[in-house]
């Protein structure tokens, strides 16, 4: 697996989703698969964080026997349930390769950056949370500036960004999976 397939677009570039799209092709590239299952990681309890749970509830219009979605706004994934999403998705899923999708903070030349690549994502770092790690693949959004008060900085996340963000990462996400099904690389034997 190479290590070095990690990508950062900035989520108002004219060809931002084309980007996007092809990052996460390129990191599906990476793996062999039958079913790949969406974590969204967050609340819609906090503007910031509320980027998994969004992209989640607009994936989850595109389930299907070959793709599934965990956390959209009418049952988030967040810190109380996630070890119990983590060990549903070890008993149902052993097989299925798993996307984790979270709101990051980061610096102020990176708000509005979304990051793709190869590996789990640790949710609550941002804010100091132990949480377990999720995903083969990762995609983050970075929407806030990191640093001080992280709490407060999430709650006062514009929500236009978040939701641009959001839209974006789940347009690309479908468009990556269905361009893969039409190229008969999706799904692929393990």
């Amino acid at each position: 697996m190479n290590q070095t397939n990690s990508y950062s677009i900035s989520h108002t570039n004219p060809e931002a989703k084309l980007d996007v799209t092809n990052s996460i092709i390129s990191v599906l590239q990476e793996f062999s698969y039958q079913k790949i299952v969406c974590v969204c990681i967050g609340t819609d309890r906090s503007t910031g964080d509320s980027l998994g749970p969004l992209v989640g509830t607009f994936l989850s219009q595109h389930e299907s026997e070959h793709f599934a979605v965990l956390g959209t706004l009418e049952e988030p994934v967040h810190a109380l349930n996630l070890p119990e999403k983590i060990s549903y998705l070890q008993r149902f899923h052993p097989q299925s390769l798993i996307i984790a999708i979270d709101a990051c903070l980061g610096k102020l030349n990176s708000v509005g950056s979304i990051q793709v690549g190869i590996g789990p994502i640790r949710p609550g770092a941002g804010v100091n949370k132990q949480l377990p790690e999720v995903g083969q693949i990762h995609v983050t959004g970075i929407v806030n500036v990191a640093g001080f008060m992280e709490y407060m900085v999430l709650q006062n996340t514009r929500l236009s960004t978040v939701m641009r963000m959001a839209q974006m990462i789940a347009d690309s996400i479908v468009n990556a999976t269905q361009l893969q099904t039409v190229q008969g690389k999706w799904p692929q034997e393990i």
